[in-house]
C-alpha cells in the first residue's frame, strides 16, 4: 500500500476515500481512531490517512484529490423545479426541499 493523503479530519479523509471508489481506486482509510491519543502523540501523528491498495493508481488519484482540494468555482444559479429555490449550479438536491435537481 502507499500512502496518498493525509486528512485534517476524519469526515474529510472518508470524502477522499469515497470519491476514489467512485473513480474505480481502491483505497483504504487509516488513522480512524487515533483522534483520541491527541496530546499523547504529536498531532500529525494522528491525521486519518487515506493509502492506496495499488501504486499504479496514483497519478489519477492525486488529480482527482486536487480537484477535490480546488473544485472550480460555478457561478451559476438553477431554480429548483419543486419549490422554485434558487441554488448554486453544482447542487445536486435543492437545499431547501431536498428535491433532485435535474440539470439540462
Amino acid at each position: 500500500m502507499f500512502k496518498l493523503y493525509s486528512a485534517s479530519n476524519l469526515q474529510d479523509a472518508w470524502l477522499v476515500h469515497n470519491l476514489l471508489a467512485q473513480n474505480g481506486i481502491e483505497s483504504r482509510v487509516l488513522n480512524e481512531n487515533l483522534q483520541g491519543g491527541l496530546g499523547e502523540l504529536p498531532f500529525t501523528q494522528v491525521y486519518p490517512e487515506v493509502w492506496l491498495v495499488h501504486k499504479a493508481d496514483q497519478l489519477k488519484a492525486r488529480e482527482l484529490i486536487t480537484e477535490f482540494e480546488h473544485p472550480s468555482a460555478d457561478s451559476r444559479k438553477i431554480k429548483c423545479p419543486s419549490c422554485a429555490e434558487e441554488n448554486p449550479g453544482n447542487f445536486e438536491v435543492c437545499w431547501s426541499c431536498g428535491h433532485e435537481m435535474r440539470l439540462n
